[in-house]
C-alpha cells in the first residue's frame, strides 16, 4: 500500500460555521458520512481521486455534481458531472454566488455537529482529555497548534504525522500547510521547509516529520547549519514506518514486514551540525520544549518519542465507500 498520500486535505481551519473538516480516507467522520446523503456537491479544483471518493460506485449516489476546474480534462473524468465549469475558480464562484439565495439548513448542519461529537469522543478525546502512557501524535500536534496560535507555516512530510498535522493543527492563515499531497514524497519536508522560510512570512516555519521520512533528506541539516536558516523540526518518532505499519496491522493481521526502524540518535547528529536539539519523552516536558524551539533564533530540532502503534482514524479502508468510514 502507498504509505502516503494526502487524503482530501483542507488547508485552512476557519471559524466559519460551514467549515466541517476534511474529506477522504483520513478525513473527518461527518463530511464523509454525509457526502452520501448530499443532493448537490459543488467541487472546486477537485480531482475526485480514489483517496477522496473511496469506491466510485458507492460515491454520492444521490448527488448532482457541479465541477469547477481550470483543466477541462478533469471534468467528468472519474465521477459523472451534472454541470462542468471550466474557469478560474474565483470567477466561477463569484458568478455562481449571484445565482443563489441564502439558506440556513439548520437540520442538515445539526447532522454534522452530532457526527463530529461522535468522532471527538471516539478518536480525539482519549488522547487529549485522558492522556495516559506515552505521548500521542494528536496531543503533540494540538500542543504545537496552541503554542503557535495556529499561525505557523507547517511543512509536513509523508505518513501518519502528515494526516495528524492536516487534521489537528488549527491553521489560521491560508497557504500555510505545505505538503507533497498526492505525490506522497517521503523526504519532502526538510528541503521544502527551507524554501518556505523565504516566503516572506514572519511566522515560524516548522517541519513536522516522521523518523523514517526525515532520514531521506537528513543531509539538509548541513544547509541549515551553513546558512543559519531558522527552520524548526519536530520529529514524531514512533520507531516505525507508521502508515505502512497501520495497514499491515489492520488488513494483514499484524504481520509486520520491513516497517520497524532502528533509528540513530537524532540529537547527537544535530550536535555534529551545531544545531540545538533535544529529546522529549514525557508529557510534562512537551510544552516547555516546544516553547524553547519557537523562541530559538536559528534552526532547532525536537525528537519527540510518541506511542509506537498509534493509528490514524477515522479511516476509509481501501475499496470501501466513503460512508463506510471507520472510527477504530
Amino acid at each position: 500500500p502507498c504509505a502516503s498520500t494526502l487524503f482530501g486535505l483542507s488547508a485552512l481551519h476557519t471559524e466559519h460555521p460551514l467549515y466541517v473538516g476534511m474529506l477522504g480516507m483520513h478525513g473527518s467522520y461527518a463530511p464523509n458520512i454525509l457526502t452520501n446523503e448530499a443532493d448537490v456537491i459543488v467541487a472546486v479544483g477537485m480531482r475526485f481521486d480514489d483517496r477522496v471518493t473511496g469506491r466510485l460506485d458507492g460515491y454520492a449516489p444521490g448527488a448532482k455534481i457541479v465541477h469547477i476546474d481550470i483543466d477541462p480534462a478533469e471534468i467528468g473524468k472519474n465521477v459523472p458531472t451534472e454541470v462542468g465549469i471550466v474557469r478560474d475558480a474565483k470567477v466561477a464562484l463569484a458568478a455562481l454566488t449571484l445565482q443563489i439565495s441564502a439558506r440556513t439548513h439548520t437540520a442538515w448542519r445539526a447532522k454534522f455537529t452530532a457526527l463530529d461529537e461522535e468522532e471527538h469522543a471516539a478518536v480525539t478525546a482519549p488522547f487529549v482529555e485522558s492522556p495516559a502512557g506515552m505521548l500521542s501524535m494528536i496531543e503533540v500536534i494540538k500542543t504545537l497548534s496552541d503554542l503557535t496560535e495556529g499561525q505557523a507555516t507547517i511543512v509536513s512530510d509523508v505518513g501518519q504525522h502528515q494526516m495528524h498535522a492536516a487534521r489537528h493543527y488549527a491553521f489560521k492563515r491560508p497557504n500555510t500547510h505545505v505538503t507533497s499531497g498526492g505525490s506522497g514524497t517521503m523526504g519532502f519536508a526538510l528541503p521544502a521547509a527551507i524554501g518556505a522560510t523565504y516566503s516572506g512570512h514572519e511566522q515560524p516555519v516548522i517541519a513536522v516529520v516522521g523518523d523514517g521520512g526525515f532520514q531521506m533528506n537528513i543531509q539538509e541539516l548541513g544547509t541549515l547549519m551553513q546558512e543559519r536558516i531558522p527552520v524548526k523540526i519536530v520529529i514524531l518518532n514512533n520507531e516505525y514506518l507508521g502508515m505502512v505499519r497501520q495497514w499491515q496491522q489492520l488488513f494483514f493481521d499484524g504481520r509486520y514486514s520491513e516497517v520497524e526502524m532502528s533509528n540513530p540518535d537524532f540529537v547527537r547528529i544535530c550536535e555534529g551540525y551545531r544545531i540545538p536539539a533535544e529529546r522529549v519523552t514525557g508529557r510534562d516536558e512537551l510544552a516547555a520544549a516546544i516553547q524553547r524551539m519557537i523562541a530559538a533564533d536559528g534552526p532547532y530540532l525536537l525528537d519527540i518519542a510518541v506511542a509506537k502503534e498509534e493509528n490514524v482514524f477515522p479511516m476509509i479502508p481501501a475499496g470501501d465507500a466513503v460512508d463506510q468510514i471507520r472510527l477504530s
